[in-house]
């Protein structure tokens, strides 16, 4: 019988093979992991639906398969065959990779556990329920002594976690620091309230300067496929809005940036963090990003090292904007708004003088909205 990658959440639709935990002649058990696979979104363990024996793996370490696809042949055993030909006979459990992860870790029955989600899902919420009304008191009290409080580990967080642990592990990260002088971006926003009685973010700006500067410097919005010996330089320029929210960040993306104007970047930065605050956001806001920025500034950084959206090559943030006096061509002194900013990017596939001349371009554009406007299509 074939074991075939399914939909483990948010409407993916093709994964990335992570790790293999068998190996043909292996005997399996009922959920027993079989493969790791990494998504956009999360990095999840498949778990085997049946026992019996490994015959064929039909997939390898690195590749990426569609949903349907076939990942392994297992051969069930005489009991597990009957059931499987009589379904009747046995419980269908409906639960997420994930989730029967979390019951195994704590030694969970998982069959015992009642769903709460649609049509009786079992989520991981109920695997702590079921764990809370089932625990030995003595043993509550006694790991409630040692202990002073603790807060779940949410599943936005372990998505984040599986996310940045791929990309840390997998991309040399280096960052670079620089400063930007935006007065005259302020300006002109300023005279955009006044004279149409219009706000426009100045991160829209900002964002657009990004595009340009993106398709003169297109290896910054590429991907690195080692065992292919490729570096793709992709077509379309998808930028993704580092979003901090209750449940943690989250990076709804902003497609076809580059064919966007300054006022359409910002009506569409607004309603993509309305919805990321509400829940809202779809599969399709979340996916497809090929350049992430994050604009820290107004929660009051002065600079960070960010770790990249794998499997994007860099990430950009916009820091604290300050007034600070600046000592101009002729040597006066002038009082000018300040803002730093950090390239970080992937050290396999560009250099720090590569990463320079890209800010540096984008610098021109920012402190030179004339020049930005001149090359707006």
């Amino acid at each position: 019988m074939d074991v075939k990658l399914h939909d483990i959440g948010e409407g993916m639709s093709e994964g990335e093979i992570v790790q293999l935990f068998v190996k043909p002649g292996d005997h399996v058990q009922v959920d027993q992991p079989l493969v790791e696979v990494q998504t956009d979104k999360v990095t999840a363990e498949l778990p085997s639906p049946f026992a019996g024996k490994v015959e064929t793996i039909h997939v390898k370490t690195g590749e990426v398969i569609e949903v349907g696809g076939v990942l392994l042949t297992i051969s069930p055993t005489p009991q597990q065959a009957e059931q499987t030909l009589l379904p009747n006979k046995k419980k269908r459990i409906l639960a997420a990779p994930f989730t029967r992860k979390v019951a195994r870790e704590n030694n969970v029955d998982i069959e015992k556990v009642t769903g709460t989600g649609p049509a009786g899902r079992i989520t991981d919420e109920d695997i702590f329920r079921h764990l809370a009304t089932t625990q030995n008191p003595e043993k509550e009290e006694t790991e409630t002594a040692k202990q002073t409080s603790t807060i779940p580990f949410s599943k936005r967080r372990k998505q984040i976690s599986a996310k940045m642990k791929k990309s840390t592990l997998t991309i040399p990260h280096v960052t670079h620091f620089d400063e930007v002088d935006v007065t005259n971006i302020l300006e002109m926003k300023k005279t955009i309230k006044e004279k149409r009685d219009q706000s426009i973010s100045v991160a829209a700006f900002y964002i657009k300067a990004v595009c340009i500067a993106l398709k003169e410097f297109p290896i910054f919005n590429s991907e690195l496929r080692e065992e292919e010996g490729l570096i793709y330089l992709k077509p379309d320029l998808h930028i993704g809005i580092a979003t901090d929210t209750e449940e943690g960040l989250i990076v709804p993306v902003i497609h076809h940036c580059d064919k966007r104007s300054i006022n359409d970047i910002h009506k569409k930065m607004k309603s993509l963090h309305k919805a990321a605050m509400n829940n809202e956001l779809t599969s399709k806001d979340l996916s497809s990003g090929t350049f992430t920025v994050s604009n820290a500034g107004p929660l009051g950084s002065t600079g960070a090292t960010p770790i990249i959206n794998y499997p994007e090559a860099a990430l950009l943030a916009f820091h604290k904007t300050k007034k600070m006096p600046v000592v101009t061509e002729n040597d006066e002194i002038v009082i000018r708004s300040i803002m730093s900013i950090s390239m970080t990017f992937d050290h396999r596939i560009a250099d720090g003088g590569t990463s320079m001349r890209f800010t540096n371009r984008l610098i021109e554009l920012i402190e030179n909205p004339s020049f930005l406007l001149m090359e707006l299509v």
